[in-house]
């Protein structure tokens, strides 16, 4: 596979780098191709074109972006309706951009592109392809699943059990970031401590790799390993927090809400939005790692950061207190 620049995309990268939210495949050329020589097959839209959005887009002077084309198959993997303007304006080639993955790569690409802009799936459509995504990479976490059909990954969890006879099963999983970790943290954690102990000298990425656990992890078992602690338990847990009555749950998982905020058109078709969901982004989500971040942290830098942390604190603290405001 090769990028728009010529350049060789590595095989084992070509799904880590656009399986987070936000995060663009490498995609080939723009080119002119004849309507007739492109296929719509295999769309994760069950409904099909919607003819009312379709007579919109042709209707509008501006120019339309390409639409994303499978390469080995020609199958429009984003753009259907983009497709159908073009021949309500008897057009009779259309720009596309390729896509050279395999198809149910391109499968995936176009869920993902598609609850991202223009007409979202519906929520039967989003349901029925993380069943199918459970099925051809069952060795995603739930939350990289969450990630590219819209879903929480609470529902995606409720899919994945329902399927299980179906889903092959692993005892590990890819999540969002692209790294590999162990489904059962414990023992992930017991496995790093008994790599540690076998092999003293192996680097922080080797016990990584080869527990199925975050570097992060790999870093504070090693850490807790070298303070000669012989258990290798987990830090304790964050409290969950309980949910306002009636109100959307977050508890610990603050990431699946962030997405749910970035698929809302309210949200995300205004700057504030866009904002809003930049800085509820922009934090670590992993235990793990804000534990790491505060060990390395310099001495002589401890107080100023842990002020500044105090200061950010306050300010979202206020920023809640004014949502809570508007809410009476």
């Amino acid at each position: 596979m090769k990028a728009a620049d010529g350049t060789q995309i590595p095989a084992a990268r070509r799904e880590d780098e656009w399986v987070a939210v936000g995060s663009d495949p490498p995609l080939g050329e723009v080119a002119e191709v004849p309507l007739d020589a492109l296929s719509v097959r295999d769309s994760p839209r069950a409904a099909g074109v919607d003819p009312a959005y379709a007579r919109v887009l042709a209707e509008t002077d501006a120019p339309l972006p390409p639409i994303l084309v499978h390469r080995s198959t020609m199958r429009v993997i984003d753009g259907t309706h983009r497709l159908q303007a073009a021949k309500l304006k008897n057009a009779t080639a259309i720009n596309v951009q390729f896509f050279d993955g395999d198809e149910q790569a391109a499968f995936i690409l176009a869920v993902k592109t598609n609850i991202a802009h223009g007409l979202p799936l519906s929520l039967a459509d989003r349901k029925a392809a993380a069943c199918r995504i459970l099925g051809t990479r069952p060795h995603w976490s739930d939350r990289a699943i969450a990630a590219v059909t819209g879903l929480s990954h609470k529902t995606v969890g409720k899919l994945r059990r329902r399927s299980s006879g179906e889903v092959p099963q692993s005892n590990a999983h890819v999540g969002r970031d692209g790294r590999v970790r162990a489904l059962d943290p414990a023992q992930g954690r017991r496995r790093a401590h008994e790599l540690l102990a076998s092999n003293p000298s192996a680097s922080i990425r080797e016990i990584a790799r080869g527990a199925g656990v975050s570097l992060a992890t790999a870093h504070d078992v090693r850490h807790r390993h070298l303070q000669g602690e012989k258990s290798p338990a987990s830090p304790a847990a964050r409290p969950r927090t309980r949910p306002a009555e009636g109100g959307d749950q977050v508890g610990t998982d603050t990431q699946a809400a962030v997405e749910r905020l970035r698929s809302d058109p309210t949200i995300r078709y205004t700057e504030s939005g866009r904002t809003l969901v930049r800085l509820l982004d922009g934090h670590l989500n992993d235990r793990d790692e804000w534990d790491q971040v505060a060990r390395n942290i310099p001495e002589h830098r401890l107080e100023l950061i842990s002020e500044l942390a105090k200061a950010r604190a306050e300010d979202w603290r206020q920023f809640a207190e004014l949502l809570q405001k508007r809410k009476r």
